[in-house]
């Protein structure tokens, strides 16, 4: 485990917390040290913050995100909109705000350690949620064992959003993904069509339990 966190104060809070849950904890003050620490020691997975005396946290994954698929968790005081956009699409995996607790702390790495195992199988080729199974490598889905007829976008959105489960995905970057660099604005098309998908796929479209929305900043899949 990694923490990059310039206040000594909360380093030492969260290397108490960590320790306690069994981890073992490597600190870095800078952004230029944290990025040299998350190449040498290879770390588990690295709490970030982005006010760092050198750089931007930003920066830092920005960095890492070159050369590593490290699971990366933004712990900051900046709570704006658009800090948490920056962070995730730079490559953040998820995004908690100061003060925060540590019982929610310590779900948000269990859930990112789970995701990180099940990346090293991510040739996923089959995800089911609820009483949908989603069969990524012949591209078709089903409900209750009954196939769903989805169109190409809603397919591709929804297997982009399912191989990423539990991590926030930002407007722009799921734009990117399965539009285009071109409609990376057009955030109108994602409403549309998580609407038809959530018609399609949860039991109650107006209170979906799988496919969620991250008001101002995205959507995140939760299986």
């Amino acid at each position: 485990m990694l923490v990059v966190e310039d206040e000594k104060e909360i380093r030492r809070f969260l290397r108490s917390a960590l320790e306690a849950d069994g981890y073992r904890v490597a600190e870095a003050e800078t952004c230029a040290r944290g990025v040299i620490d998350a190449g040498t020691r290879k770390p588990d997975l690295a709490i970030l913050d982005l006010g760092l005396p050198d750089n931007d946290g930003v920066d830092f994954i920005r960095k890492v995100r070159a050369f590593s698929t490290l699971p990366i968790l933004v712990l900051s005081a900046r709570a704006g909109e658009q800090d948490k956009i920056d962070a995730l699409d730079a490559g953040a995996d998820d995004y908690l705000t100061k003060p925060f607790g540590v019982g929610e702390l310590a779900a948000r790495m269990r859930a990112m350690t789970r995701r990180g195992a099940r990346t090293a199988e991510s040739a996923t080729t089959e995800v089911v949620f609820g009483d949908v199974r989603l069969d990524i490598a012949n591209r078709r889905v089903f409900r209750a064992g009954d196939p769903v007829k989805l169109t190409p976008v809603e397919f591709r959105l929804l297997a982009h959003l399912a191989v990423h489960p539990g991590k926030v995905i930002t407007h722009r970057l799921l734009l990117r993904e399965v539009w285009g660099p071109s409609h990376t604005d057009d955030a109108h098309y994602l409403r549309v069509y998580m609407g038809r998908l959530r018609a399609k796929l949860e039991v109650d479209a107006a209170q979906p339990r799988h496919l969620l929305t991250e008001t101002g900043v995205g959507y995140r899949f939760v299986p």
